[in-house]
């Protein structure tokens, strides 16, 4: 059996330090992992698994993860993401403390957000056709929220939920045959969003600020349960929402209609990736809330080119913060859309194609791991590319195809 490799020449100097870097993180994470697998070797395959998703195989199926990881069979990763013996919450617990270890900053700022899965069927978990800002309509999918974090050196998610839409937590038969726990009931994105910021928050994350957009802003208990914290947000919100202004109660598109003119300050949101993210800001004190020292405003942001488009936000901080923090806060709710294209891209967070709930706990996780590792290494100035660019020998005839082959199951 011949082996090809897209590389003859010696490697260089940066690129064997690459590959050292790579490893010592490596070998850093399965030790960390191996206390949460019941079998070394159901440890031992989480690792090729990652070992996958961190390869340069175009997408990150079982079917040809194990065909790039030399496999002969995807059983071992069905078996794995399916019944394996192991903890995927424990992991993800895990995931955070990497995390913050490695990423962790005083003002760092927690964001939330949701991405969509398309889907073909309607037997994977949670799977409907709802709205989803992936593709931007109503499609079938299922829709994960997420909890990202974000500091100085970089971003990375540590947490996830599965949505599960109404119509499935009312058919208890579906959700058995899913494998969704009885005693999952229904909660709205908001209310999943709530549990993963309550988990940060006991587990110490060092976080100044929470983001998220309007899906979240537009939750009344979220934000009230934010401020007897007290914890610092800044939540975008929609003009249906309403607040007080002075002594009356307004809805925000109103406040929005009767903004004057004048009075905007020109400031950055932040780099994109075609430089600064230049917007006109102004904010509008609101009624002060019970906690002393701390403040709410109307935040709202004008878009140059088409100064009729406002977006609001709801700002709760101490007294003394200033327009330009926050609007650097509002900023880096953009990460964690970063972060989806970006673990979607490179690690196949949307790869998957269990539709169990438990496989879809544990492929997402892994895929975060894999995602932050990534970043990690980046922020460690590690060469990522240049291990990326010596991927292991692919074999021209492997056994995988040579098990498809007879049974007519063509590569995908």
């Amino acid at each position: 059996m011949t082996q090809t490799n897209e590389s003859t020449t010696a490697p260089t100097e940066q690129e064997v330090s690459a590959i050292q870097g790579w490893a010592t993180y490596l070998t850093d994470v399965e030790q960390r992992l191996g206390p949460y697998f019941a079998r070394a070797e159901s440890r031992q395959r989480a690792m090729i698994y990652l070992d996958g998703l961190l390869s340069p195989a175009e997408r990150k199926n079982s079917w040809q993860l194990a065909e790039i990881c030399g496999e002969p069979t995807p059983y071992g990763f069905q078996y794995l993401l399916g019944r394996a013996d192991w903890d995927a919450d424990a992991v993800r617990d895990e995931l955070r403390t990497y995390v913050i270890q490695h990423l962790g900053d005083p003002n760092g700022v927690l964001v939330l957000d949701e991405t969509g899965f398309v889907k073909k069927g309607c037997h994977s978990a949670g799977v409907a056709r709802q709205y989803t800002g992936t593709v931007g309509k109503v499609e079938n999918c299922q829709i994960g929220v997420f909890l990202g974090y974000a500091g100085q050196l970089g971003h990375a998610l540590v947490d996830r939920e599965l949505y599960v839409p109404k119509e499935w937590a009312n058919d208890r038969e579906r959700c058995r045959q899913a494998g969704i726990p009885a005693d999952r009931p229904f909660a709205t994105k908001p209310q999943r969003a709530r549990q993963m910021l309550a988990r940060a928050f006991a587990a110490g994350v060092p976080a100044k600020w929470v983001t998220g957009d309007s899906v979240y802003g537009a939750d009344r208990r979220l934000r009230v349960w934010l401020e007897a914290r007290p914890q610092a947000y800044v939540l975008a919100v929609s003009g249906k929402e309403y607040a007080w202004l002075g002594w009356r109660q307004q809805q925000v598109k109103t406040i929005l209609a009767a903004l004057p003119p004048e009075g905007w300050t020109r400031l950055s949101a932040g780099d994109g990736s075609k430089g600064p993210r230049w917007y006109d800001w102004r904010w509008l004190p609101l009624a002060e809330p019970q906690e002393p020292g701390w403040r709410r405003w109307l935040l709202v942001r004008r878009r140059l080119s088409v100064p009729t488009e406002l977006t609001a936000y709801m700002v709760f901080a101490p007294q003394d913060t200033t327009l330009a923090e926050v609007v650097q806060v509002a900023g880096t709710r953009w990460t964690i859309e970063s972060s989806f294209e970006a673990a979607k891209g490179e690690v196949g967070l949307d790869d998957y194609e269990v539709r169990s709930w438990t496989g879809w706990y544990r492929h997402i996780t892994l895929a975060m791991w894999a995602y932050a590792l990534l970043v990690i290494l980046r922020a460690g100035t590690i060469a990522v590319e240049a291990f990326k660019k010596s991927p292991p020998p692919v074999q021209e005839w492997s056994s995988l195809a040579a098990f498809k082959d007879p049974r007519g199951l063509a590569s995908r």
